[in-house]
């Protein structure tokens, strides 16, 4: 019996996750198998029973699989549930206190983004959007954020399959107009929103990656046009992108 035939059934499909999340593309079941060294047929079978319940989905018409909406609920899940969730609303109760405006934790979903915990200003004067909401890519800080990380042939296939519904007279309407700022999004670190999902709101939003240095959240601020100004939030940016270094350690240190 070979070592990897002693690979408990149930580990063999984890490690298939596991293969697929670690790489930044999709793979077809042989690719997956170079690291598993499993008789074709099981890992087949495995991707097929993963695919027909929503881990894994295939790449449009072709044989490679990706990571699809349970596994990445599965994850995000996992590190919302675990110990890190309070050293990681810590860190964001010590920026809140450091900016003097509601800052948040948002993760991608296959929608938009989804705010997975924030910390709210003291200010009476306040936008909220509770933990739960979601929100488009298009026209939101953590959207761009987002979209900028991804590589630059998956960032424009999705970008041409949004719905650019305008929420505001400064929401991006078009595929060419947005593609064209996420060019300059992944050059400066981080991204903006100029009242394009609210008429007098604005907000800043920065990555937090792995240890691989691939987009796992963004951390961003957010406030009311009558106290910020674009030129303040910019001003804020090192505090922010501190905080988010400081949150990926916390998640992904031994």
């Amino acid at each position: 019996m070979t070592a990897s035939e002693r690979i408990p059934t149930n580990l063999r499909t984890l490690l298939i996750l596991e293969i697929l999340g670690r790489k930044d593309h999709a793979m077809t079941a042989s690719e997956i198998n170079e690291s598993l060294n499993l008789p074709k047929q099981t890992v087949h079978r495995l991707c097929t029973t993963l695919e027909e319940n929503g881990f894994i989905a295939r790449l449009g018409n072709s044989k490679k699989y990706q990571v699809a909406r349970r596994l990445r609920e599965l994850g995000s899940g996992l590190i919302h549930s675990s110990r890190d969730h309070i050293g990681r609303h810590q860190i964001l109760n010590d920026l809140a206190a450091k900016v003097g405006e509601t800052v948040n934790y948002v993760v991608p979903e296959d929608g938009g983004m989804r705010y997975l915990d924030r910390v709210e200003t003291d200010w009476a004067f306040r936008i909220q959007l509770p933990i739960g909401t979601n929100v488009p890519f298009h026209c939101t800080a953590s959207g761009k954020c987002f979209l900028a990380s991804l590589p630059p042939k998956q960032r424009e296939n999705l970008v041409r399959s949004l719905n650019f519904e305008r929420m505001t007279g400064q929401t991006h309407i078009s595929a060419e107009t947005l593609l064209d700022e996420l060019v300059e999004v992944r050059k400066l670190r981080y991204s903006l929103d100029r009242e394009e999902f609210l008429e007098g709101m604005i907000a800043l939003a920065v990555p937090i990656t792995d240890t691989r240095g691939r987009f796992v959240a963004a951390l961003a601020m957010h406030g009311p046009t009558q106290r910020l100004s674009i030129d303040l939030l910019i001003s804020q940016v090192n505090l922010i992108q501190d905080a988010a270094n400081r949150l990926s350690k916390d998640l992904f240190s031994v």
